[in-house]
């Protein structure tokens, strides 16, 4: 019997694939092929593979697998998100350059990649930090730039003063950086952003053709773009005249309204505090918070506020009311300003609470008497002390209210997202510059095309400094302006990684182009992607900066789709003992010693044999002695026999039950991967590889169920199926090239099934029926039940549920 060897069989398929050229994907126009793209989420090279490497691209690699036998020309790339501060980091530690730290990190993934089985076509391999990469994300950005969509303004950051960098506020934990644990602060830099707002509203449209993403990313997605529908009121300021407009979501309670909000960083705030004679008493207040981190001030004590001794003008009364800064409005959020009304607004409440400010109930519940607030009332009622209002119910009053208010001049409909602009500006050294001149006399200058990439300088101190290791080059920034020749300065911020990972999965349709970041016709021939994989972590930025730049690059004319992701699959989080797997914890299992010791296969096959592949796996709990042998690796020791052992008896007579088996394995096994239920699947193989030794030991034959066993296993062992494809089964051509096995519906039809009898939901007996058996069929075999009948004694059956054939439940009285 041949023997399950991993070490000797699967270092030889790897050379010979990559011999073979087998996983390329064929540009030929000549192909009949349908086009599949199978893109998995690139990686970050911050050293070799780690658990959920292992499980995400195990993952994406049965989808691509399966879709290649399935007639389908695969797309299967691979390339590294390789810029970003976690290798400025390392390198400073380790005092070498980012670029050795990232490339021999990336030789060592593509490595273990390799012995992992992936079938990925190497020939279009990228990496972001090549500058033949980072010239065309150079490029990107001038178009975005030429179209007002890359812009800069001074704008209030989370600053980590160890890093000496920018964070976004997902990159702030309880107030400190994510990465190194400093304290966060608070700085005003001017910065490069995207506008990503004028896409708002098409990114939440086009949400509703994602059917086939998971449920929890479009709701997280939808919550970060976060439209709200209202109203734009202007109030007037008594005291110096301005009009300052503000967003509400509750126009129907402005006459509830008993004092005005501003964020402290209004450009108003210093002139309205001066005019008030507050200054003194509110530059305190503004000094603190310029202070805190912005995910402070999201957080911030609603009490907390100054009067500024003016008094902003209620439109629709003409009443004044008093005007406070607080640090609980964000300017970041509306307008920077809030009209306040205490009555139906707990925050306002509160606030109004502790400044002595009145409460005035404008919304009262329906039949219910006035009387006075113990706190804001929020619910649905009857408008009043509202002016022409008065007994309107409200919230459905609100398009009214808005629409008076725009007879009125006094403001209308209006909409506000939660969305921000895209900051992409970041002080560090190994990122993309932006290719921007500041010249004296022509200001903000485009770097001219012919001129990208703008590169790095490789003699840099990247070390932190406080200001970016570009700007404190001693001539890299210095150059002439593209406009007049003049003495001008390169803009020394890079750009955020995200903005290389919104476009690499186009790149790869065009490998090695020299003259374009990706042609037209490349694009339209593979996109949009047939299946994404990738980790929940992601379900917001990148995907989100993702549909942006697509959107962009449509309306230019660069692409003829707007969503590049039209199936999404996540997979879960693998974990140690109940917690994530951390240096610090001590709880990291690498998976390449692993994959040395027990076969790439085991490895694919215990990540996926493990659970549902959304669902997270406790590592120690399926495999958390590494010295024991895994179950999955036993089994492919035995699948080695069964299918050895039938093809030594070509001509024995294969039971038809196993043959009825093999073509219902046939259609459950494609049904699974196909909804990437694999652990399903893989049971359903070892289901079917046990009923096969069953077969062979009452001496019948199995060469059927033998061939369609291997291929099915391809997806998920890829090494040992082509082992026994071509080694013991002696078939020409690798078995990922054959074509998935097909199935005959009448022999893959269950003769009977097994009838469920219930009596009150309690299982009283089990009955084989026909498969077609239909639902009168199913309540007479029922009725005829002795173990049933026994149940049901004397009592009067008074309902009778039927889901034939495979249930009937009888209720009694």
């Amino acid at each position: 019997m041949r023997r399950y060897d991993p070490a000797d069989i699967e270092p030889k398929w790897q050379r010979i694939w990559e011999a073979e050229g087998l996983h390329r994907a064929s540009e030929d126009p000549a192909d009949p092929r349908p086009r599949f793209y199978a893109l998995d989420m690139f990686p970050y090279p911050s050293g070799d593979l780690h658990m959920g490497h292992a499980e995400a691209f195990s993952g994406g690699d049965a989808v691509a697998r399966f879709k290649a036998m399935q007639g389908y020309n695969v797309l299967h790339p691979i390339g590294w998100d390789a810029f970003g501060l976690p290798a400025e980091n390392a390198a400073i530690k380790r005092e070498i350059h980012p670029r050795e730290w990232t490339y021999a990190n990336i030789e060592q993934q593509a490595r273990s990649f390799a012995r992992m089985g992936m079938s990925f076509d190497w020939t279009r391999r990228l990496a972001t930090c090549d500058p033949e990469y980072y010239r065309w994300t150079q490029w990107l950005f001038l178009k975005l730039f030429e179209r007002g969509l890359a812009y800069r303004k001074s704008s209030p950051v989370n600053w980590c003063p160890k890093d000496q960098t920018v964070l976004a506020n997902e990159q702030v934990i309880a107030g400190a950086c994510e990465r190194c644990g400093t304290p966060v602060e608070r700085r005003d830099l001017t910065q490069w952003f995207f506008k990503i707002t004028d896409y708002a509203q098409r990114l939440l449209d086009d949400m509703d053709g994602l059917v086939d993403w998971p449920a929890r990313v479009i709701t997280m997605q939808r919550n970060w773009i976060g439209r709200s529908e209202g109203a734009e009121v202007t109030f007037t300021i008594e005291e110096t005249g301005d009009e300052v407009p503000i967003f509400t979501t509750r126009p129907d309670t402005l006459w509830g309204v008993t004092f005005f909000v501003f964020a402290v960083e209004h450009p108003l705030v210093r002139k309205l505090a001066e005019a008030g004679g507050r200054w003194e008493e509110v530059e305190p207040l503004v000094g603190k918070v310029r202070n805190t981190p912005l995910t402070h001030r999201e957080e911030a004590d609603t009490k907390e506020g100054v009067v500024l001794g003016v008094h902003a003008v209620n439109p629709v009364n003409g009443e004044k009311v008093p005007c406070y800064v607080a640090p609980y409005v964000l300017m970041e959020y509306g307008t920077g300003a809030i009209m306040a009304v205490p009555g139906h607004d707990q925050r306002d409440f509160g606030f109004a609470r502790q400044h002595g400010l009145p409460v005035r109930e404008v919304i009262r519940p329906e039949g219910e008497p006035a009387s006075e607030l113990a706190e804001a009332y929020v619910g649905e009622g009857v408008m009043v002390s509202s002016g022409p209002f008065d007994g309107e119910r409200s919230p459905a009053s609100i398009p009214k209210v808005a629409a008076w208010l725009a007879a009125e001049g006094r403001g209308g409909a209006a909409v506000s997202f939660r969305l921000r602009d895209w900051l992409i500006s970041r002080q560090r050294y190994w990122g993309a510059p932006i290719p921007i001149v500041h010249c004296p006399a022509h200001g903000e200058v485009a770097v001219p095309e012919d001129q990208l990439p703008v590169l790095l300088p490789e003699d840099v101190d990247f070390r932190p400094g406080g200001e970016s290791p570009l700007a404190r080059h001693p001539s890299w920034k210095r150059t002439a302006c593209p406009d007049c020749g003049a003495d001008a300065v390169r803009d020394t911020d890079t750009m955020d990684t995200f903005v290389d990972s919104s476009w690499y999965f186009f790149r790869y349709c065009s490998p090695g182009l020299t003259e374009a970041a990706f042609r037209r016709e490349d694009v339209d021939r593979w996109m949009p992607v047939g299946q994404y994989t990738g980790g929940v972590e992601h379900a917001i930025l990148h995907l989100l900066y993702s549909r942006f730049f697509t959107k962009a690059l449509y309306d230019m004319g660069m692409v003829g789709f707007t969503e590049p992701f039209p199936k999404l699959m996540n997979q879960g989080q693998v974990i140690y003992g109940g917690a994530s797997m951390s240096k610090s914890k001590g709880n990291v299992v690498e998976p390449m010693p692993l994959v040395e010791r027990w076969g790439a296969d085991s490895m694919r096959l215990i990540i996926l044999f493990a659970g549902p592949f959304e669902g997270d796996i406790d590592w120690k709990l399926i495999a958390g002695d590494p010295d024991r042998r895994p179950g999955v690796n036993a089994w492919l020791g035995r699948v080695f026999g069964v299918v050895d052992e039938a093809a030594s008896r070509p001509h024995a007579e294969e039971p038809e039950a196993l043959r009825r088996l093999t073509h219902r394995t046939i259609r459950a096994v494609t049904e699974d991967v196909e909804r990437f239920r694999f652990n399903t699947a893989i049971s359903k193989l070892m289901v079917l590889s046990n009923e096969m030794r069953a077969g062979l030991d009452a001496g019948g034959g199995a060469g059927e169920a033998a061939s369609a066993l291997v291929q099915m296993l391809a997806p998920f062992a890829p090494y040992a199926a082509e082992e026994l494809w071509r080694e013991v089964l002696g078939r020409e051509g690798s078995v990922h090239a054959s074509p998935w096995p097909s199935f005959e519906p009448d022999v893959a039809a269950e003769e009977t099934v097994t009838l469920i009898v219930q009596v009150d939901g309690k299982v009283r007996d089990k009955v084989e029926v026909p498969a077609g058996a239909d639902g009168a069929a199913c309540l007479e075999v029922a009725r005829a039940s002795e173990n049933a009948r026994r149940a049901i004694g004397d009592r009067e059956v008074a309902n009778e549920i039927v889901r034939a054939p495979r249930l009937v439940n009888l209720v009694t009285r």
